[in-house]
């Protein structure tokens, strides 16, 4: 659910970008910026709130972050001007770079073994669903609301504050760690982890230009700009390849439990790569929504295995930390995928479905190979401290 509802906020902006520059008359490119400037602070966010989860437990910390991404979120429709606009959404990627390591940490160190690659699938599976309810508000809200009314309509997360506090204890392996008599200090854990930290970056970075080459530009540029579909076509395509991304995460999550962590996401790259021609050059509305689902399919089919993947082959001494930075410095890595895929746009024509096919493609790829040759640890007990 906090997932959830962190992608919601985070997609409203994605939805509203023409709106926004013309509010402040600045160009989109400069707009678009503040979603490199939210990706690649989400690294920080995730170091400190992660350093703090490990120290004074993971359901406090959790519920600090839900309250400051919600704030923010706020704050953005109370921006006065393009500069305040900016620093807001600087300080929501700070806060929104907490969720995820926490949120899946608590998850993983809770739940019993055979529930992993369920629950992680349906942990993954929130943020297609948080698009999902962000292109619903964009397309009955917008009108009545106008841009910043859904940014208020963003904060409503806080809620999710009250729910921590009264029904999710916080997890035991955090509860057994912090009775052992010596501390190892987070320096030497990633020390003697140096590889693997290496490989969780690298991985993580494929994996965000895997989910935000397939989504950042895809509607409103591709779909909009080059095929000049509707608005209502538009966000039509986005709820039914959402809808495949929330199915596509459930099941191979749950796959995962039965072939292993690798095989799965190798499974979902496979999807993938097969529905990459039609969907990055079909023209048709039938075509675009048939392939656009069986890619997110295999999308965040793959992503449905990650929050389990990375806990499970995280040190147990920094789970806080370790899977939510692995995953934010990749995603530092993968925050200039916009600029990116425009750029190689503008170099065919405004082909956008070139340059869709070819991040999309590469980095599918990329990924079975980081797979074949990387490391898993499935059913591992969240006390052992994995070493590369």
């Amino acid at each position: 659910l906090g997932w959830t509802l962190d992608a919601f906020d985070f997609f409203i902006l994605i939805l509203t970008l023409d709106n926004v520059s013309k509010a402040f008359g600045v160009s989109i490119g400069s707009v678009a910026f503040s979603i490199t400037l939210t990706l690649a602070t989400r690294a920080v966010g995730a170091f400190i709130f992660g350093r703090l989860a490990d120290i004074y437990g993971r359901k406090p910390i959790l519920m600090l972050v839900v309250l400051l991404y919600s704030f923010f979120e706020a704050l953005t429709g109370f921006a006065w001007s393009f500069a305040s606009f900016m620093v807001v959404r600087t300080l929501f990627g700070i806060a929104m770079g907490g969720e995820w390591g926490i949120g899946s940490s608590l998850a993983m160190e809770t739940i019993p073994d055979r529930w992993r690659g369920w629950v992680s699938g349906l942990l993954q599976a929130g943020y297609p669903f948080g698009f999902f309810l962000a292109t619903l508000l964009f397309d009955f809200g917008l009108g009545p609301l106008g841009w910043r009314g859904m940014f208020f309509v963003g904060a409503m997360p806080a809620l999710l504050v009250f729910f921590i506090a009264s029904h999710v204890e916080e997890s035991p392996a955090f509860e057994a760690m912090k009775h052992r008599p010596e501390k190892v200090p987070v320096s030497t854990v990633l020390r003697k982890n140096a590889k693997l930290v290496v490989y969780g970056v690298v991985m993580m970075a494929a994996f965000n230009f895997f989910s935000h080459g397939t989504q950042d530009i895809y509607v409103k540029l591709f779909l909009g700009k080059q095929l000049h579909f509707a608005h209502s076509e538009m966000a039509n395509v986005a709820l039914i390849f959402n809808a495949g991304a929330v199915i596509g995460g459930i099941l191979f999550g749950l796959l995962s439990q039965k072939i292993g962590r690798r095989y799965a996401i190798i499974g979902a790259c496979i999807v993938s790569l097969l529905a990459l021609w039609p969907w990055s050059h079909g023209t048709d509305f039938a075509t675009i929504a048939v392939a656009a689902f069986f890619m997110q399919v295999g999308v965040q089919g793959a992503w449905g295995v990650v929050p389990v993947h990375l806990n499970e082959l995280s040190p147990s001494e920094i789970r806080g930390t370790f899977p939510g930075f692995v995953y934010q410095l990749g995603n530092f890595v993968a925050s200039f995928n916009a600029p990116i895929q425009v750029s190689l746009a503008m170099g065919h024509g405004g082909d956008y479905g070139y340059a869709l096919a070819l991040v999309a493609g590469v980095v599918a790829v990329i990924l079975i190979v980081l797979m074949l040759v990387g490391p898993e640890a499935r059913n591992v007990s969240m006390e052992h401290t994995t070493k590369a």
